[in-house]
């Protein structure tokens, strides 16, 4: 007997699909690929294990196009400086490999970083290998992994995508904090809030 699919049945199915696809990295996983050599804007070759410093690594799927990632641009550096300062690695990727001829080239890259004075590795996820491989589905979103590479954190910068005058918690500044304290990190996922990751 014949099926018919209405366009609505068609478009759930293709959505259950997508997050099939898009399962996150849980907690306590093992940082994905960390000898994967990638492209970073000044030129070089680099990989996880060698951004990781001794207490961890900070990984954040980022762009240059968003207006979720510019609204939360200072706040992305605050963070980012306050893991370095911490002795946490620090880097982020650019997966919209659907993008790069609109604005997330990797001169575009280059001109983002340098405007936006980043002082860490900002590095073109080819293909969105790295994106697949974690399951990031947004940009800004954040994982954070303890000194083992294991994930202690996944979720977004704090509870207030749109305005940093109205943030009551500061969940990846808190997730730091209560790691290297050697506590169990108290939210360990939230959710993250920006545009979606346009993978080629």
């Amino acid at each position: 007997m014949k099926k018919n699919f209405s366009p609505a049945t068609s478009f759930a199915v293709a959505i259950f699909l997508v997050a099939q696809l898009a399962d996150p990295l849980p907690i306590g996983a093992p940082l994905p690929d960390p000898d994967k050599k990638m492209k970073d804007i000044s030129g070089n070759e680099l990989s996880f294990k060698e951004v990781m410093k001794k207490d961890g690594l900070l990984v954040m799927f980022s762009c240059n196009t968003c207006p979720i990632v510019w609204a939360y641009q200072a706040r992305t550096n605050e963070v980012c400086q306050y893991a370095r300062d911490k002795q946490i690695g620090v880097v982020l990727l650019n997966s919209n490999e659907g993008n790069r001829d609109g604005g997330d080239s990797f001169d575009d890259m280059k001109q983002y970083a340098d405007q936006h004075g980043y002082k860490w590795p900002y590095l073109l996820d080819d293909h969105s290998a790295m994106a697949a491989a974690f399951g990031a589905s947004r940009t800004p979103e954040c994982f954070l992994f303890n000194a083992a590479g294991k994930l202690v954190y996944h979720g977004a910068i704090d509870n207030n995508a749109s305005s940093p005058d109205a943030v009551t918690r500061k969940h990846l500044m808190i997730a730091i904090d209560e790691m290297l304290s050697g506590k169990e990190v108290s939210v360990k996922t939230t959710r993250s809030v920006g545009c979606t990751i346009r993978r080629g």
